[in-house]
């Protein structure tokens, strides 16, 4: 993270968002020094929490600082961050409340841009059913680039997610448990050495906790079984 923070940080346009909040997850890099250099806040974690904790954090600190939107994007520059403005376009015209950056738009771009061919194939399948199941219309589910109106995150009882990789599906599931407006808008994807990715062993576990969210979705629905995942406070 230490050798992207800044690239990341410094594309982000100004004029769009009016403060970046990094978090840093108990890391043992540099990411927290190089973060306070650059004129944004930065939250540590003495110790790692989890993918999923470090979001929380984050989204709780923008709820009491009044955001009205917020964007997650990743510091490992793997989505471009000048497209921010995209991505929150449809929340701002009220056309969506939960926007993700879909960076599959053809196989033969994600593959020239470098995404593994085993992962692609499974980002499609599962993206599939998750659509099926959840009622949706995605392009890709499987984004770490994402905006939420501030309607979104004060309904969705996000905080009784996963604090692990779970977190991002079973954000989704309950967005749209909750009938929040979930879209997708084309984004740029970017596979370097110094990037964030996932081993096929890995990819295999985030397989069996997305399909499990979305069976307690199912059994929620219809009424077989109740998950606090899916209950407001």
């Amino acid at each position: 993270m230490e050798k992207t923070l800044e690239r990341t940080i410094r594309e982000i346009p100004r004029d769009v968002i009016d403060k970046i909040i990094v978090i840093d997850d108990g890391s043992r890099d540099r990411t927290a020094e190089i973060a306070r250099t650059l004129n944004v806040a930065v939250i540590v974690h003495e110790s790692n929490r989890g993918y999923g904790a470090a979001q929380k954090t984050g989204y709780k600190a923008a709820l009491r600082d009044g955001a009205d939107l917020v964007v997650l994007i990743h510091g490992d520059y793997q989505c471009d961050p000048r497209l921010v403005s995209y991505l929150v376009a449809p929340i701002k015209l009220d056309v969506c409340d939960f926007v993700l950056g879909n960076r599959v738009r053809s196989r033969k771009e994600a593959r020239g841009n470098g995404m593994p061919t085993w992962k692609y194939y499974a980002n499609r399948l599962l993206t599939e059913v998750e659509n099926l199941v959840l009622g949706l219309n995605l392009g890709e589910a499987h984004s770490g680039y994402r905006a939420y109106s501030r309607r979104v995150l004060e309904t969705v009882p996000f905080e009784k997610a996963s604090d692990r990789y779970a977190f991002d599906q079973e954000f989704i599931v309950q967005a749209a448990y909750f009938g929040f407006r979930i879209g997708d808008v084309p984004v740029t994807l970017r596979y370097m050495p110094e990037a964030s990715s996932i081993s096929f062993r890995t990819g295999l576990g985030y397989a069996r906790i997305t399909l499990n969210a979305l069976f307690r979705y199912l059994l929620h629905r219809i009424n077989l079984k109740k998950f606090s995942l899916l209950t407001k406070p």
